[in-house]
């Protein structure tokens, strides 16, 4: 079978097509070990030779198959593509005229049966071969990169791999996944590089992503110029080693690897460092090497991540791989070139022989090669290339088909075909390669099948296997177009199997969030812990975020914790002893109380107002009792009766002091001869004061619980880590005045006292109503500031304190000396006795 020019029996169709890229590059040492070649000759990129053999297998099986194109066998003319552009254009006019003159436009003697071709790696390649094809409406496949200019422009164009920016937003996402935020741009100096980096650099941005460098990768094949391009590079090499960004984006053509790796080897022999950076490496890229390169190491792409060209094994294609041998293709021009470079020998029949040069057997096995010159298994473009010839034969098939009236395959003059015939068929082509995948194209003319992601290791013998770890899928459901198994990767030597970090800074860990420092990229920031009240849970967090109102922070400010529910209970011991202190007093007030009435015809007890004395201790022993109510679970009921009640029993408390203290004024006054305040002298008075103060109370009370009564309530915000089931208030003016009211009774009452503390009376109760209220006022003044330092449960608390000891403090006053005399000292509690002081006393 020949691959330089071959042609089949007359009843053959051609593809053409270009491959193996031949570099022009000037190399010192190689014009000392060949003083006799010109300083630039052509050197081999062996690895492209695997696009011939894909190339030369996929036509091998099509025609070998019955089911596709019977009685019609393909052929193919392979011509090289060389980096210049007028060469391109002489290879794309070459297809078309015949075999031995070039005429362009003119055909004579035996012609080319031409219906596609399939070209070429680049961008560039593609779109000088296209400026041709196209004129001719031409079907022509490129592997190389996508160009969305290209695709507009050259319509009879199909692209074997998707558009380049999904593999953008594919490398997006993968750095995403790792959080690598700091990364540094690597491209190949020219239309393409600039593409890349104009396209790819505010993706980044939109994704948070900032490039830490950017470098051009410029290749040169004058020794000159390449002296002047090291000293440039090694000027930035010791800065990217140091630099924080640990991964670095990779994009360019073959030249750019062969250049790099120039580059990166003459780096590290000069600065005696091992250049280790995680790559992630673009589909147009693959690890290849020129014949001086063979003996360096690879070691720096171990562990890169690598974007290329969805492809499936292929066994039978390594079993034909393994059966190629130079005696068996003599008519193939590209064979020897490629065996004497890969092996490193040469064949003693050529122009040019070596006696230092080993001798090519023959025998040598593509297997023994190490990867950057060639591998055995099928690449992604050698896919690509594969699925073009298949697709290109199915059209065909197809148009034969729907030409045929019968389902057996006649014989047709393939003459009469078209090219252009060809392209409503392959837009709408759909079938299943020998590797069992789907082909078919999208409306730009797109094949389909997104990219890998493999994972490069590499071994001392310079050799390297790729490890699938994931997949790029553009056209998967949202959210669902990147797969990767991190678990499978193997990271460069040097991060000791760990996932390396790519950030301008360490990462703010949870409980801290990000401020930007002044002056450098967003991507670059302080650490700062959250504000109060505000969690961070996960790292690298922009802005800290409050907690729901029912949470609260936890100390590390790094998740919130429900808040639990608080009141004062009577399962509590605070709440307990609340409670104890309520019945203990209560029983001490009924206790007196029952004294009261089982002396009730004493003097003692007869002297002030006895009814009055009565509802004196019943209103204290109900304002021990309402102390009850502010303990327990807020209810709607308690809530009503809390604040009332207390009010309520207070003022009646409060104004029986009233009217005590003024039954002894009024009673004193009248004493005198010729005093009109006799009529004034009675229980009339007493029980009138003490009614209307309550009343008012009352209508300040029913005031309240008609406009806006208080209600069961929860304070999310007054305690940090509870939620305080309280009572509100409902209407704050009327609290604050059942609370005024209440504190214009006690005023008045204790101004009263106050001035009658000195009248002579045996049984003045004046003195202890005074010291009485000096308690009274004294717990209360002391609440306020008390109350409103307090949160919680410790606010009920502190009312019920106060409740109890304002009441304790009347009960003790104006009781206790009374309970003295009445149980302790009966001897003065007789009508003589009291007599007799009351003339002492005068």
């Amino acid at each position: 079978m020949s691959i330089h020019h071959q042609y089949y029996k007359t009843g053959s169709l051609m593809i053409g097509g270009t491959s193996s890229q031949i570099i022009g590059f000037l190399d010192p040492p190689s014009f000392r070990e060949y003083p006799n070649l010109d300083s630039k000759f052509l050197m081999f990129v062996t690895k492209n030779y695997q696009h011939v053999l894909a190339f030369v297998f996929a036509v091998s099986e099509i025609n070998e198959n019955l089911h596709i194109l019977p009685n019609i066998s393909l052929g193919f003319h392979i011509s090289e593509s060389y980096f210049i552009e007028n060469r391109l254009y002489q290879i794309a006019m070459d297809f078309f005229p015949t075999r031995y003159k070039f005429i362009p436009n003119y055909k004579c003697d035996i012609q080319k049966d031409l219906i596609a071709a399939i070209g070429g790696l680049g961008s560039e390649t593609s779109r000088h071969l296209a400026a041709i094809l196209d004129i001719y409406k031409l079907p022509q496949f490129s592997y190389g990169d996508f160009a969305p200019v290209l695709n507009s422009h050259f319509p009879n164009l199909y692209w074997m791999i998707p558009n380049e920016i999904h593999q953008y937003k594919g490398i997006v996402q993968l750095l995403l996944h790792f959080r690598w935020m700091w990364v540094g741009l690597m491209s190949f100096n020219d239309d393409s590089g600039e593409y890349f980096l104009k396209n790819f650099q505010p993706i980044l941005s939109q994704n948070g992503i900032c490039s830490a460098f950017t470098e051009k990768i410029a290749a040169t094949y004058i020794f000159d110029e390449l002296l002047k391009l090291q000293e440039s590079w090694n000027k930035t090499f010791v800065n990217i080693m140091e630099s924080k960004a640990n991964t670095i984006i990779l994009h360019g053509e073959t030249k750019a690897m062969i250049a790099l790796r120039s580059l990166l080897q003459q780096g590290e022999i000069d600065y005696g460092k091992v250049f280790s950076k995680v790559w992630i490496m673009a589909a147009q890229l693959d690890f290849v090497a020129v014949a001086f390169q063979k003996y360096w190491s690879i070691e720096v792409f171990h562990g890169a991540l690598a974007f290329s060209t969805h492809s499936k094994d292929m066994p039978k294609f390594q079993n034909f791989l393994q059966n190629v041998r130079p005696d068996l293709a003599n008519s193939d021009g590209f064979i020897q070139p490629f065996w004497e470079q890969a092996f490193d020998c040469s064949f003693p029949n050529v122009s040019f022989y070596d006696d230092d040069v080993k001798t090519c057997s023959g025998e040598e096995s593509l297997e023994n090669l190490s990867g950057p010159f060639f591998e055995m298994s099928m690449t992604g473009h050698s896919y690509s290339i594969y699925n073009s010839v298949y697709a290109l034969a199915n059209a065909v098939h197809a148009m034969y088909s729907s030409r045929s009236r019968s389902r057996i395959m006649v014989a047709i003059d393939h003459k009469n075909m078209q090219p252009w015939q060809l392209h409503p068929i392959l837009r709408n082509i759909t079938f299943n390669n020998s590797a069992g995948e789907t082909v078919h194209f999208n409306e730009d003319r797109q094949l389909t099948l997104g990219f890998d992601i493999t994972n490069v290791i590499t071994f001392p013998n310079n050799s390297f296997v790729r490890l699938k770890v994931g997949r790029m899928n553009p056209w998967a459901f949202p959210g669902k177009e990147l797969s990767i198994d991190e678990d499978a990767i193997t990271w460069p030597r040097s991060f000791n199997q760990v996932m390396p970090l790519s950030l301008c800074n360490d990462k703010c860990y949870p409980g801290y969030q990000k401020r930007k420092k002044e002056g450098k990229p967003f991507c670059c920031y302080d650490c700062v812990p959250c504000p109060k009240g505000k969690i961070s849970p996960q790292t690298d967090i922009d802005f800290c975020i409050a907690c729901q109102e029912d949470h609260y922070p936890n100390k590390e400010q790094t998740q919130c914790i429900a808040k639990v529910a608080i009141f004062l209970s009577y399962e509590e011991l605070l709440g307990m002893t609340l409670a104890i202190f309520a019945l203990l007093f209560s029983w001490i007030t009924a206790l007196v109380l029952a004294t009261f009435i089982k002396h009730h015809n004493t003097p003692i007890v007869k002297a002030n107002n006895r009814n009055l004395t009565y509802t004196l201790l019943i209103s204290l022993l109900l304002c021990f009792l309402c102390a009850l109510i502010f303990i327990g679970k807020p209810e709607k009921v308690t809530c009503l009766l809390r604040q009332t009640t207390f009010g309520m029993v207070f003022s009646v408390a409060v104004s029986g002091l009233l009217a005590k203290t003024i039954t002894v004024v009024v009673a004193f006054n009248a004493s005198r001869p010729g005093s009109s305040m006799r009529k004034w002298v009675g229980k009339r008075v007493a029980n009138s004061i003490v009614l209307l103060c309550s009343i008012i109370q009352a209508t300040i009370c029913t005031v309240w619980l008609t406009t806006s009564p208080p209600f069961a309530d929860v304070d999310m915000h007054s305690v940090a880590e509870e939620i305080v089931l309280e009572c509100n208030e409902g209407s704050v003016t009327m609290f604050s005045c059942v609370l005024g009211y209440m504190g214009f009774l006690v005023f008045v009452s204790f101004t009263v006292a106050f001035k009658a503390r000195k009248l002579p009376d045996t049984f003045n109760e004046a003195k202890s109503i005074t010291f009485g209220m000096l308690v009274f006022c004294s717990v209360w003044l002391s609440f306020v500031p008390t109350y409103l330092s307090t949160k919680g449960k410790y606010m009920v608390a502190v009312e019920i304190f106060s409740i109890l000891a304002s009441s304790a403090g009347l009960l003790g006053c104006i009781f206790f000396p009374k309970c003295y005399i009445i149980v302790l000292r009966p001897d003065l509690n007789i009508k003589g006795q009291l007599i007799m002081r009351k003339k002492q006393k005068f």
